[in-house]
């Protein structure tokens, strides 16, 4: 074999590992329901970004610097979290590293949810569940403060294909995607699923709480 043959080779096999190294990297999330996302983060706020710079956060393993980016906001709201307000969020570099892009001239408020570690900071992700607050309906606003997290206990199955069936009577199967191709529909935009007296839990829509023999209530 020759020297320019092995050349080649050894070539195609670092692209071959920086490929799947690349692959690896990339993000991927699962679509989450706004009640999933904030019974799973650590941290739920209403907020405007004022500014953003890229930081320095330790090194790796390696030695190299980890940089992330850092939003400095003004917190309008919190719904779920610490006992100090938040004044800046930290984010990875790039969307490749599930970094999140926001709009920092102030203007525009946001729905943020994220985890809080250990120092106190709260670090946010594309797998998050982040919405500008004029984009969310009223059902969902209010149910950041009423619903959301009194049922933290149910669960929310994503139904991505039919049949779709319930393991659980504390559980609620998510059709938005089968029913209507998005992740934002109507279960999505306007549903809560909640624990009712017996203990299981169901779809709800409405300011009174569901009768037992029903599966979906909505407001007349």
């Amino acid at each position: 074999m020759t020297w320019t043959t092995n050349s080649c080779l050894v070539t195609l096999a670092v692209l071959l590992v920086w490929r799947a190294e690349e692959i690896a990297e990339a993000c991927s999330c699962s679509p989450a329901h706004p009640q999933q996302a904030f019974c799973n983060s650590d941290v739920v706020i209403r907020a405007k970004l004022v500014g953003r710079q890229e930081v320095d956060a330790g090194n790796d393993v390696y030695g190299n610097t980890i940089k992330r980016i850092k939003y400095d906001i003004k917190q309008i709201k919190m719904f779920k979290g610490p006992s100090h307000d938040i004044d800046a969020i930290y984010t990875a570099p790039s969307s490749a590293l599930c970094g999140v892009s926001m709009d920092t001239n102030g203007k525009k408020e946001y729905l943020i949810t994220g985890k809080l570690e250990t120092d106190g900071t709260m670090h946010v992700t594309l797998c998050d569940f982040i919405d500008e607050w004029e984009a969310l309906t009223a059902t969902q606003k209010k149910n950041l403060i009423q619903r959301y997290e009194s049922s933290c206990d149910c669960k929310i199955t994503h139904c991505t294909s039919i049949p779709c069936v319930l393991s659980s009577p504390t559980e609620c199967l998510w059709t938005d995607w089968v029913i209507e191709k998005t992740v934002k529909g109507e279960q999505t935009k306007h549903y809560a699923c909640i624990k009712r007296n017996d203990d299981s839990c169901a779809w709800y829509r409405g300011s009174t709480p569901p009768r037992k023999e029903f599966l979906d209530i909505e407001d007349p």
